[in-house]
């Protein structure tokens, strides 16, 4: 509706917000308090661009141009909920995007060291200004998603806001001996879960975790394969 209409009704952010996390979140087997009092304080509508703004709080993945979206909230809940951040831990968010699930880790309350890794500017701008206001620590880089930000590793956790076929060797590699990845994986059956993934002896092991629907992330799709 157009701002200029006497009957323009400004949308409640607020509110939506709070039935976000009561209608999406904690129903998702959520129930870490500390990313619960994030999300329902960070406002997700400024991680979206302006005309999307309406639909921030709705449970869909939000398109954000150049084949890129925005996580819908209740897996972006569940994957901060398995991922288990402990105190004082490194983590790299690789597809940062607008800044939404690194500024869910910075202000979790639990003293991460939060670098977020984007390759479109675009969209680092819209990130950058939501942490400018809401969590001003985040490390912000700007590159190849597939090398990683080695600048600011090893990493405790690394976290892929959007779907793979696998983890990139080189961000694999940016984590501590024991650290793990947090991203949805999108197996050759054409099923996605999010899954836990850990360095072995052999390269890495892959724990689904549970299913979703996210989208893959272009940049980080493998080259097909040459057939004769």
């Amino acid at each position: 509706m157009d701002k200029t209409d006497p009957d323009y009704v400004p949308l409640d952010f607020g509110a939506a917000r709070q039935r976000m996390v009561d209608a999406q979140i904690r129903p998702a087997q959520v129930s870490n308090p500390h990313l619960i009092a994030a999300m329902r304080a960070l406002p997700r509508e400024q991680a979206v661009p302006e005309a999307l703004r309406a639909f921030a709080y709705a449970d869909q993945n939000l398109p954000l141009g150049e084949g890129r979206y925005l996580t819908e909230p209740r897996v972006t809940g569940r994957m901060l909920q398995v991922a288990e951040p402990v105190r004082g831990e490194r983590v790299l968010v690789v597809g940062a995007g607008t800044g939404y699930l690194a500024a869910l880790l910075a202000t979790m309350g639990e003293a991460l060291e939060v670098t977020a890794l984007e390759s479109e500017r675009r969209l680092a701008d819209i990130g950058r200004a939501l942490c400018f206001t809401w969590a001003p620590d985040v490390h912000w880089r700007e590159g190849a998603l597939v090398h990683g930000a080695p600048d600011h590793g090893p990493y405790d956790l690394i976290m892929i806001d959007g779907a793979v076929r696998a983890v990139p060797p080189a961000v694999l590699g940016q984590l501590t001996q024991a650290g793990r990845v947090i991203a949805p994986v999108c197996a050759d059956s054409g099923v996605t879960s999010v899954s836990r993934v850990v360095r072995t002896a052999q390269g890495s092991a892959v724990q689904p975790l549970f299913d979703v629907a996210v989208p893959l992330l272009p940049e980080l799709e493998p080259d097909p394969a040459f057939v004769f």
